[in-house]
């Protein structure tokens, strides 16, 4: 599985993307247990960890929005982490 941070989410993970070796079926929660558990460099001064925006990002499934964490996942799929945006 593909993971894709973007914005605050690829600053603290310090890696625009990754890829996790999970059985298929694995739901959204475990692979966000999964990139929660990769030791990481501190991230940049001003930048929350990791755990704390992911808790308040969406996601999206081969660019379709999540909304059941549990469901689940295939092998290839590609999910991206969106932290909350500004602006408009």
């Amino acid at each position: 599985m593909l993971v894709r941070y973007f914005a605050a989410a690829r600053a603290a993970a310090g890696v625009e993307e990754e890829r996790h070796v999970l059985p298929e079926g694995t739901s959204l929660e475990e692979l966000l247990e999964a990139a929660l558990a990769v030791e990481r460099p501190l991230p940049p001064e001003g930048t929350p960890p990791l755990a704390r925006i992911v808790a308040r990002s969406s996601f999206l499934r081969n660019e379709v929005a999540v909304r059941d964490r549990t469901a689940p996942l295939g092998s290839e799929d590609v999910i991206d982490v969106l932290p909350p945006f500004a602006g408009g």
